[in-house]
């Protein structure tokens, strides 16, 4: 489904967590019986590129993405990754539960890692995830900052609805983590870019048109900003932006995309 920068050159090593979201027309219409009514919920357009969300997925379906970044950092050459997984469960009712596999070296088809989130409607409009990103990958051959683990909140603000209903406009995130959170790259570090970020990241997203969305983040590690639309009628998403806008961390720039598609294994409620 989608990409994500972490603190070295790999790019998209833990960008599963945006493929769940490719899932939310899935929570705009679940079953309105539930305790649920009312309730403003993110819009069905990517919410982050860099970033984890509290919001996680919303029933049972497998995902799928591919991502590049052009060029990364210290380097002049692209990067892609595939990324595919499983979502099950009702973050309303007890958790959401998701597990995804990375193919980062794409062109050698090695380099595998592993990801998992757990979410949790806990209020209105607010829902909270834990993760664990990037895990399992080989030394030899990833470029990630080691295992990744993180906490993040959301919230989709209720008195802005969307041009979608049951939709916000506006949804926000803050979270912290370790590794690619805080762990800048041996680059990095070589280049006088200082050892740690913030280990805190957050990100803001704004819906300027229906089904497109506006998105500033912080890595903890950099900035970047980026669009995310939904241009058809089914759920495939897509999302382009630039990251690492700072010379906090990378030397330069880069074009960062991704594009995702969730398919449902359970018919929706109507």
């Amino acid at each position: 489904m989608v990409v994500l920068i972490s603190a070295g050159k790999a790019f998209g090593q833990d960008g599963f967590e945006k493929t769940l979201s490719r899932k939310f027309d899935s929570l705009l219409t679940r079953d309105k019986t539930q305790d649920q009514h009312d309730i403003l919920l993110p819009n069905d357009a990517p919410q982050t590129l860099t970033t984890p969300s509290g919001f996680g997925g919303y029933g049972t379906y497998l995902f799928g993405a591919i991502g590049g970044v052009y060029p990364q950092v210290y380097t002049t050459r692209a990067d892609l990754i595939l990324s595919g997984g499983i979502s099950y469960g009702d973050p309303f009712r007890v958790v959401n539960v998701a597990a995804s596999i990375n193919l980062t070296d794409v062109h050698r088809f090695r380099d595998f890692s592993a990801n998992f989130i757990v979410s949790r409607v806990i209020a209105e409009g607010s829902s909270i995830s834990a993760g664990g990103l990037q895990l399992f990958a080989d030394k030899q051959q990833s470029d990630a900052p080691g295992e990744t683990y993180y906490i993040a909140f959301s919230h989709a603000v209720q008195s802005l609805p969307s041009e979608t209903e049951g939709a916000s406009k506006l949804t926000y995130t803050i979270g912290i983590g370790n590794g690619r959170f805080y762990l800048k790259s041996p680059d990095d570090v070589a280049a006088g870019r200082g050892n740690h970020g913030t280990g805190v990241f957050a990100n803001v997203s704004y819906e300027v048109f229906e089904h497109v969305n506006l998105i500033a983040e912080w890595s903890g590690i950099n900035l970047a900003v980026s669009t995310g639309f939904r241009p058809f009628d089914n759920a495939l998403s897509f999302g382009f932006g630039v990251a690492n806008l700072t010379r906090y961390s990378a030397d330069k720039a880069d074009l960062i995309f991704t594009v995702g598609y969730p398919l449902a294994l359970t018919r929706e409620k109507e």
